[in-house]
């Protein structure tokens, strides 16, 4: 499942907090939460949200690789950085 599967009023889940956290739990529904009609969370369960944690981790790898192969080797110490940005 790839997108939201349901939209509730903050209202709404807190008349049906139980259920609404049983469909994102067993489920594996993604339920938007909207105030005054728009976007304020989203409720995801604990296999999403890992999920969710193993991309995050795998951008930051690549993220980091990337940064490596364009790194120079050149560093400054703190007092050379403060310099320059006082300049």
């Amino acid at each position: 499942m790839n997108s939201i599967t349901s939209s509730l009023t903050i209202r709404e889940l807190r008349n049906g907090l139980a259920d609404t956290v049983g469909r994102a739990n067993f489920g594996h529904e993604r339920v938007q939460i909207t105030k005054n009609g728009k976007p304020a969370a989203v409720l995801i369960g604990p296999e999403d949200f890992e999920l969710l944690e193993q991309l995050e981790m795998l951008r930051d790898v690549a993220d980091y690789r990337a940064a490596k192969l364009v790194d120079g080797g050149e560093r400054m110490s703190l007092s050379e950085l403060r310099a320059e940005l006082d300049a």
